[in-house]
């Protein structure tokens, strides 16, 4: 199965992030590095997660445009920081010269700072939702974001390089790294609709971790045209990943066992939707 489910939540949020950042400001040149950062393809499986959320929840997708909107700027602003130089010092993101080799060194940098900074004003400023609520999803945001979640993460991940680590200490970089970002997107539904956050968190917890071996099974496995980028940079780097650790076949397992994991969350509350069921056999099975 390939990501054609995702297209109409993929359109809304390609939609909204233009708006976004079509904005006068006061540098052209940051403007476009922006916008070259942001609007360059992605799966917006984050962003969409928040819609299909809506979805279950049977709450007006509306609601969840600024926050699919925040989480789609942070994220873009977290691979132009990770593709700098002095982090992954990587040359291709998404088939494309990435943000750095495109413009400059400098500019990603500020591009990166910039998006972050206008995630949070686009959730600040959302006047459909009540002002408890935006203050719940900045606080649950930033938390997933900074030093206890993603950044933290990538402090982890970078002291890790070239060491030999234990598995458990491989999940908690990762469910900082790349899960928290993944289950705050599963999360904020239940915040807007007020209702069943918990099960919510706990598949997003389980399909982050299952993303990120699914990312370590492709970085070993996959081919660069598909991928967008250079497989086998986590080789290159000396980096410890679940294929590592693991071995191919039983990464494979691993991955299976968080899929079910996340889809047996939703069952448990009655929130397994077909757009739910797409997502996790997409995560299971995507070649990019």
């Amino acid at each position: 199965m390939g990501s054609e489910f995702l297209a109409p939540l993929q359109h809304r949020i390609e939609q909204a992030l233009t708006t976004g950042l079509s904005q006068p400001t006061a540098s052209h040149y940051l403007a476009e590095a922006m916008r070259y950062a942001t609007l360059n393809g992605g799966k917006r499986l984050r962003a969409s997660l928040v819609y299909m959320g809506c979805e279950a929840l049977e709450i007006d997708l509306e609601l969840g445009d600024s926050t699919s909107l925040a989480i789609e700027l942070v994220h873009a602003y977290s691979l132009v920081h990770d593709d700098l130089p002095a982090m992954d010092d990587d040359e291709l993101r998404r088939g494309k010269p990435t943000t750095h080799i495109q413009f400059d060194e400098a500019t990603a940098i500020l591009a990166g700072d910039a998006l972050q900074s206008l995630a949070f004003h686009q959730l600040a400023t959302d006047k459909q939702l009540s002002t408890d609520v935006r203050i719940e999803l900045i606080a649950k945001l930033s938390a997933a974001i900074g030093p206890d979640g993603m950044v933290g993460g990538q402090s982890l991940d970078m002291l890790a390089e070239g060491a030999e680590i234990k598995l458990d200490a491989l999940q908690n970089i990762h469910a900082r790294k790349t899960g928290a970002l993944i289950q705050f997107a599963a999360t904020a539904p239940g915040i807007i609709a007020g209702r069943h956050q918990a099960p919510l968190a706990a598949f997003g917890s389980a399909l982050g971790i299952a993303f990120q071996i699914r990312d370590d099974i492709l970085d070993a496995t996959g081919d660069d045209q598909a991928l967008g980028k250079r497989s086998g940079a986590d080789a290159r780097q000396s980096k410890s990943t679940y294929v590592s650790l693991l071995g191919i076949d039983r990464a494979q397992d691993a991955l299976q066992r968080m899929l079910e994991q996340s889809r047996q969350s939703l069952d448990d509350v009655d929130l397994m939707t077909p757009s739910f069921d797409q997502l996790i056999h997409f995560v299971a099975h995507r070649d990019y």
